[in-house]
């Protein structure tokens, strides 16, 4: 299941090369799998530490920074150990469990890519993953899944709407004010200009590779395969993660359709995302025709979120922002409608708590690094594509170099 995440890397590769213009196709590309990269690295030394602390640390707010640094490589390195059940049985290793979070702190960075493209420098970008995967997605990952304040209210978010997806999209929202938005995307008088992407077969490929990904994003979440109850149990995952991404996808387009007068592929793919989006906080509990609705108001939550940010100046090239922050928020709102554990006091405290955690600290980080090095590249090598100025190549040299 975490493998099948990990290609979730490859989705949002592709979904973002395909939305962003050539010119700056290459620095996308080395954005994504740079961010992996660093995702594994900083959350294996530090990140899962925090995020997993032990019982002594369960109701804090923090996790375990006293041991900021040990990871999977400190001394009293437990990695290797079993879980254990509360029967006494083992059932996965804690490195099984390193890997299954690994590639989702990845994929909440991945969110934050999209959403800053084509102006922002390279290797500010990287120095804001180090602290994103590293220390502020841990500690609200904490608050939920560690044992912290959250999980003993009563908040409720199986797979992540709200601590991978809101948080992405909180980080990304922080960044995209700072850094302002792309030059001709918005007009002295306020029109708003449609910047299209170079290559939508690739952005497409990338919606579709994303959609197989979330089985294992949701189905691995059960995190156990091993008897008839928990076959059934993600059997079922599978089949309502599927009718969400198809009532997302369906209602994003008519509403496109009904909208704009035409059929609009690229709100049909963020249809899609959203309907994944909306259905990873309760994937398990809704019946399938249920969990098409919820998928499908996803999908026109999508396009009008779209639309209102382009309306508020916000800039955001493929539209991660309203894929995994508006619909998020409706995701976990949605879970009290079949899930009779979840409260909407409870889903509203995390909303608050996550949003208001991963927004001030980004925009802090973000500052910080607006102040020292910049965040954004200058107007010369904006207009000539951050390809050349950010890596020194290009991604379709015979489109865009003449001879």
């Amino acid at each position: 299941m975490g493998a099948l995440v990990m290609w979730m890397a490859a989705g949002f590769t592709m979904l973002e090369a395909g939305l962003v213009r050539a010119k700056n196709t290459a620095e996308i590309l080395t954005k994504n799998i740079g961010l992996y990269a660093i995702a594994c690295i900083m959350y294996m030394l530090c990140g899962y530490s925090i995020m997993y602390p032990g019982d002594e640390f369960a109701g804090g707010m923090l996790g375990s920074l006293v041991t900021l640094g040990s990871g999977l490589v400190g001394g009293a390195d437990n990695s290797a150990a079993e879980v254990i059940a509360s029967n006494g049985d083992t059932y996965y290793s804690n490195l099984s469990d390193f890997f299954f979070q690994v590639v989702f702190v990845a994929t909440a960075m991945s969110i934050v890519s999209g959403a800053v493209a084509e102006r922002m420098k390279l290797w500010s970008f990287f120095a804001f993953a180090i602290v994103l995967t590293g220390f502020i997605y841990p500690v609200q990952g904490f608050w939920k899944w560690g044992g912290g304040f959250l999980q003993t209210a009563g908040f409720q978010d199986f797979a992540g709407s709200g601590v991978v997806h809101m948080c992405g999209a909180a980080a990304a929202l922080a960044g995209v004010i700072l850094l302002g938005a792309r030059k001709g995307k918005f007009g002295k008088n306020g029109e708003i200009k449609a910047i299209p992407g170079c290559n939508l077969p690739l952005a497409t490929l990338g919606m579709l590779i994303l959609w197989l990904g979330w089985f294992g994003f949701n189905g691995g979440s059960e995190l156990k395969l091993s008897d008839v109850g928990e076959a059934n149990a993600v059997a079922r995952i599978f089949v309502n993660t599927n009718m969400a991404a198809a009532g997302g996808l369906i209602a994003a387009l008519l509403l496109a359709r009904l909208w704009f007068g035409k059929a609009d592929l690229t709100m049909a793919l963020n249809g899609a995302l959203a309907g994944l989006v909306a259905i990873t906080a309760e994937p398990l509990m809704p019946t399938a025709i249920g969990s098409t609705l919820i998928g499908a108001v996803g999908g026109l939550l999508v396009v009008v979120a779209i639309v209102g940010l382009d309306k508020l100046r916000l800039d955001d090239p493929v539209g991660a922002i309203s894929v995994h922050g508006v619909v998020g928020i409706w995701g976990l709102l949605a879970v009290p409608i079949y899930n009779d554990d979840a409260g909407l006091g409870p889903q509203l405290l995390g909303i608050v708590s996550i949003f208001t955690w991963v927004f001030l600290m980004s925009l802090l980080v973000w500052y910080l690094i607006r102040l020292t090095v910049g965040l954004r590249v200058d107007e010369q090598h904006e207009y000539e594509g951050v390809d050349i100025s950010e890596c020194g190549l290009e991604a379709y040299p015979e489109f865009t170099t003449a001879d």
